[in-house]
Formats: C-alpha cells, sequence, structure tokens
C-alpha cells in the first residue's frame, strides 16, 4: 500500500491536465475548466503549507519507487499534450467555419458535450491548453537530463511549446553558470517576472545559437545545416504552426501564440522563482544555498519534486523521485503562491527582499556579500531588517549552513 500510494501521488498533474483536456474537448462553459483548476490549485496551495518529508524511500531505506512507471508515464505525457494542441485546434476549426453551437449529446448523462464554440468559451479552450501545456515544462525539464529515447521526448515535449532549445541551454548553460551573470535563467535582484520571461528565454535561445555556432565550426560545417540542434529544435515545432493554421488561418497561429506565450511564461516564471536574487562568484563552486528550495506537499507532488532545486542541482541526473530535502533557503510558501506575489511585483518585492537580506548575512561568502551589497543599493533593498528565522518559516534550514555538499 505504501509503495502504491508514493508512486501513485505524481499522478496529481497528469490527472488534471486529462481534466482540462476532457474540458476542451466537451466544450461550453467546461471549456474554462483548465483556468478554473489554476485557482483551485492556488486555494489548495494557500491551503496546506505542510512540509513533504523525503521522498520514495521507506524506513529501511528501500526505494519505494517504480521506475518504469514514472518513466512510462512521463513518455505518455507526449501523447496527451499532444491531443490537446489537437483538441484546441478542432474547436479554433468549429469556431472558423461557424459550426452550430449546440448541446448535441449528453455524457454519462450528466455532462452536455457542445459542439462548435462560442469566441469567449474559445478564449477559455485556449487559455486552459496555454495553462496545462505550460505543465508539460515539468516533464520536459525532468527528462532533458537523461539520454537517447528520453532526450528526444524531453526535445518533443518542449516543441509542443516553441522551446526545444530548453533541453540543451538548461543542461550546458544553467546547470553549469548557475545564479551567475552568465545565466540568463537566473533573475538578478530588482528584475520583474514581467522583466525576466522575455530576457530569460531569448538568452536561452541565444546560447545554444552560439553553442552551435562554434560546434559546428570545429567541425568545419556550416550554421545552416540538419545537424544545427538550434535549427532542428525550431523545425520541430513547425507541425503545432502548420496544424493551427489549417485549423483558422491566422487566428488558429494566434491561438497558439497564446498558448506558447502562456506555457513560456510558467517556464520562466519557474526559474525566476527558484533562484532570483542569489549570487555565485563565477568559477566558484555551485552549492546548495544557490537555489530557492519549495518542498510544500501539494507543490511537490504537482511539480513532481521540481521544488527540490538544492539536490537537483547537486545530483543533476538524479530521477525526481530520489531527490532529497537537504535543508536550504525556502521560498515559505508553495510555486502557486509565490507565483502570485510574484505577478505583483512590489508584493514580490517586499515579500524576497527580507529572504535576500536574511541570505545575505547566513549564507553569502565574503565575495558575494560584496556583489549583494552593490546589487541592494542598485535596487534599493539596502539596510533591509528582517526576522532571524524568516528563511525557517517553512522548511527544515539550517540558517548556519553555507554548504551543505556532501
Amino acid at each position: 500500500m505504501s509503495k502504491l500510494f508514493h508512486n501513485s501521488k505524481y499522478l496529481l498533474a497528469p490527472s488534471l491536465i486529462l481534466v482540462s483536456l476532457a474540458g476542451v474537448i466537451v466544450g461550453g462553459p467546461f471549456a474554462w475548466t483548465g483556468v478554473v483548476l489554476l485557482f483551485v490549485g492556488i486555494l489548495i496551495d494557500t491551503a496546506i503549507r505542510k512540509q513533504s518529508s523525503s521522498t520514495m524511500h521507506g524506513n529501511d531505506g528501500e526505494t519505494l519507487a517504480n521506475p518504469a512507471f514514472q518513466n512510462m508515464v512521463m513518455y505518455m505525457m507526449l501523447p496527451v499534450f499532444v491531443l490537446l494542441q489537437l483538441a484546441l485546434a478542432w474547436r479554433v476549426y468549429g469556431y472558423m467555419t461557424g459550426m452550430p453551437v449546440e448541446v448535441t449529446s449528453m455524457i454519462w448523462g450528466v455532462i452536455p458535450f457542445t459542439s462548435g464554440i462560442t469566441g469567449l468559451d474559445l478564449i477559455g479552450a485556449t487559455l486552459s491548453t496555454g495553462i496545462f501545456a505550460g505543465i508539460g515544462i515539468i516533464y520536459g525539464h525532468e527528462l532533458s537530463h537523461t539520454k537517447g529515447f528520453a532526450f528526444l521526448i524531453s526535445r518533443m515535449t518542449m516543441a509542443l511549446s516553441g522551446s526545444a532549445h530548453f533541453c540543451y541551454a538548461h543542461v550546458y548553460n544553467h546547470h553549469l553558470e548557475l545564479a551567475s551573470e552568465d545565466d540568463p535563467a537566473t533573475a538578478p535582484r530588482g528584475r520583474t517576472i514581467y522583466g525576466h520571461y522575455m530576457l530569460s528565454h531569448i538568452g536561452q535561445s541565444k546560447f545554444l545559437f552560439n553553442m552551435e555556432k562554434e560546434r559546428l565550426a570545429r567541425m568545419g560545417k556550416g550554421f545552416i545545416s540538419w545537424e544545427n540542434r538550434w535549427i532542428r529544435g525550431y523545425l520541430m515545432s513547425v507541425p503545432s504552426v502548420a496544424l493551427f493554421f489549417a485549423a483558422g488561418g491566422w487566428i488558429g497561429v494566434a491561438a497558439l501564440a497564446t498558448v506558447w506565450v502562456i506555457s513560456n511564461f510558467e517556464l520562466e516564471a519557474l526559474n525566476y522563482l527558484e533562484h532570483y536574487g542569489l549570487i555565485r562568484v563565477k568559477d566558484q563552486p555551485i552549492d546548495y544555498r544557490h537555489n530557492w528550495d519549495n518542498n510544500t506537499l501539494f507543490t511537490s507532488w504537482f511539480f513532481i519534486e521540481i521544488g527540490r532545486q538544492a539536490d537537483h542541482h547537486d545530483r543533476g541526473e538524479t530521477h525526481f523521485w530520489e531527490l532529497e530535502n537537504v535543508g536550504c533557503p525556502n521560498t515559505g510558501w508553495g510555486y502557486f503562491v509565490v507565483f502570485f506575489i510574484a505577478l505583483v511585483p512590489p508584493i514580490w518585492h517586499w515579500y524576497m527582499r527580507k529572504r535576500l537580506a536574511a541570505w545575505d548575512t547566513h549564507f553569502a561568502t565574503d565575495e558575494e556579500k560584496a556583489i549583494a551589497t552593490r546589487l541592494n543599493k542598485e535596487v534599493g533593498y539596502e539596510g533591509t531588517p528582517f526576522a532571524g528565522d524568516v528563511l525557517a518559516d517553512a522548511g527544515n534550514v539550517d540558517l548556519g549552513m553555507r554548504t551543505a555538499k556532501k
């Protein structure tokens, strides 16, 4: 029973993705299901602040994970996200062709199936698809740390959001340059989530562009080549563009663009929340303290432990079910909550500057403190008071720890 629970708890996100997909297919007011589920998630994440314990190990230290099952779920999410796009494209087609908006049948005698779609409900279907297509990021991210077939699945999953470049940039840039000025995914102090969105997205794409340019030059090949992984990544997104153009012309492309904007905003929001304002001197070791962990129960289960950033950056190829809560700085609330705090920059800066002041005091090296002092003065964080346990308000944090490397 314990193994069954520990393996099934990570089905939370896949289940809600399927519910959102069903809402788009059923139509009518159910097209807004994904939007409703987002706000339900916020409420649950606010109510349940309990910290998740160690993930998948029993009292005897034996793993409770079923790797074959967990990998199968991640692989199966690719066709689910394809179905999500197909469902939205079909709704766009129905709207553009003037398909009558009427209830044609009852599913299980309870749920009305609506053929055709109104403009308002098409907006709901598009927003719902964007929100839950963005959840594909967690599976694309997890599989980007693998090789072979699994890595290809990662690239294909991210390509559905126009972001196949992420898989290389994340591993070869973000994980190597974390919390330094050379990592576009780490947001510096004072930056808003809105400013970070495009700067990080473009910066990661630019990284792979330059990496491929240099790699192909060493091979004696031109940049325009089938072996260019930057080009291939964007070509992987062409079928989605073609599908939506066929379904509704430029209106269809606009719907897809909306999905991409939302899903990529979610991707960069996670980067923003995971490392905001943290500082590392280039070429110095990456330590646990260069991450904001997030171990609340709902976040851990929904985002398949992506909040255990410290252990993840220490052991990048370790599967999510093996990651541990290592007791590093914590943002205090789950991702749903801090995401909505970040959407209001004045509140976000008020919330995080106290945590950064505590981080500067308890975790930063002398070199990092010097950089922090300069940055705090530039962005108005200078002289921020904080309670001694502000970083431990929702986590098991050792305030005397600078590094927890094993």
